[in-house]
């Protein structure tokens, strides 16, 4: 073997062994400043699920320095294609893709003959306005289609940072106006149209269902399905966000991340938004009523919680993040005469989600504004849990449960 041959070989096992070191390092990193309170579900399996995302994400920075591809691509691609296998025909269910008004959609319409029209259940996915898709999502949208028997739309709506706010919001109001346009060509009963998603599915589904109030041309929803959903960004100081800061699979400043590239593509403000130096004073007071901790159970202020001091605000971090006060973006800030109007709710929320007083704040709201609410606490959950309801040996039981209350509220609408 020549002196140059050995000289390349020891490189590469050189670069390899630096990469390897990297990727245990940041993945130990993570995994040791991470905190998983007692009481979670099966905190082992949260562990590995975490293990696997950091790892996936710092392979992908990795493969970015080095020029070889996006991160976010990269993290894409692997979430949606090789952890989410095409499953295939489904003997129960025609499923099809198609677009809405140029969006594309997936429909999951059951085999079995109905007399009249089905339910349909229009599905806005999770991910942090920027992962998440039709794909990932596909296993529990067949779930949901055959276990309600009813007709299923997933929405693959724009995702950020390639499309930042309001695309996302307004693909999935156009869905949600051509579906309700169309309901009857797909054997759907345009009165009993279900919309429903998940985390950042769930603050599009609040802001198109407040949108979709005051339209005279359609039919009103027959009721909305909000899991663990993010409903304001103005107060990431709430006791949910104190207490779970540091629980995978949703950080607090990860939150923040979401929300931040959603609106814009200045990540630098961070700071100044976990400490709420972007809402102006005359605004937290003004919405105090709705967004405040003292609207929160005392039950849920027990694992901690530190009041924050209002202070007052820096114009240059407001002028950045103002779409924030959106009611779009934080469905939570909407005037009660658009509340009062809201379908009947189904909320979802996890003891152990940052974002779990957002839903609980939203279900005060819509309860005093006379609108039913269905409420379903998982109190060993953690945020994405229904994901995991059929996920091999990453199953969670809890999981589980908490989608087939959904299935029940929704045959049950």
């Amino acid at each position: 073997m020549g002196v140059g041959l050995v000289l390349l070989v020891l490189v590469l096992a050189i670069f390899f062994s630096v990469c390897f070191l990297v990727f245990a390092g940041v993945i130990y990193f993570e995994i040791s400043n991470s905190q998983i309170p007692p009481g979670v579900a099966n905190p082992g399996k949260l562990r590995i699920i975490h293990g696997i995302m950091i790892g996936i994400a710092v392979v992908g920075k990795i493969l970015q320095n080095f020029g070889i591809c996006n991160q976010i691509g990269f993290t894409r691609y692997v979430r949606e294609k090789l952890l989410n296998p095409n499953l295939g025909e489904d003997p129960k269910l025609f499923i099809k893709d198609l677009k809405f008004d140029g969006i594309p959609v997936r429909l999951y319409q059951p085999k079995t003959p109905c007399a009249g029209g089905r339910k349909g259940f229009l599905f806005f996915h999770g991910g942090g306005w920027m992962f998440g898709s039709i794909e990932s999502y596909d296993c529990l949208c067949r779930y949901i289609a055959k276990e309600s028997e009813l007709v299923l739309v997933s929405v693959g709506y724009r995702l950020t940072p390639e499309h930042r706010y309001p695309a996302a919001y307004e693909d999935c109001l156009n869905a949600a106006i051509h579906f309700l346009r169309t309901a009857e060509e797909y054997g759907v009963d345009s009165s009993s149209i279900i919309i429903g998603g998940d985390s950042a599915g769930g603050n599009l589904t609040a802001a198109v269902c407040q949108t979709l109030v005051h339209r005279k041309d359609l039919l009103k929803p027959l009721a909305q399905v909000l899991i663990y959903p993010a409903v304001q960004m103005l107060d990431l100081n709430l006791p949910s966000y104190q207490q779970n800061c540091a629980v995978p699979v949703l950080y607090r400043e990860r939150a923040a991340f979401y929300m931040l590239n959603y609106i814009g593509n200045d990540v630098s403000v961070m700071e100044d938004v976990l400490d709420g130096d972007h809402v102006p004073v005359d605004k937290k007071l003004q919405y105090r009523k709705w967004l405040s901790a003292d609207n929160i159970p005392d039950e849920f202020k027990a694992r901690g919680y530190k009041p924050q001091i209002m202070s007052s605000h820096d114009d240059e971090v407001y002028e950045v993040v103002k779409s924030v006060f959106d009611t779009a973006c934080s469905p939570l800030l909407a005037d009660d005469s658009i509340v009062c109007l809201l379908p009947k709710t189904y909320i979802l929320t996890c003891e152990f989600d940052v974002l779990r007083d957002d839903g609980l704040l939203y279900k005060k709201r819509l309860e005093d504004n006379g609108v039913s609410v269905t409420w379903y606490h998982v109190k060993d959950g953690f945020h994405g849990i229904v994901s995991f309801f059929d996920n091999g040996r990453l199953t969670f039981a809890s999981g589980k449960q908490a989608v087939d209350n959904i299935v029940s509220f929704i045959r049950e609408a």
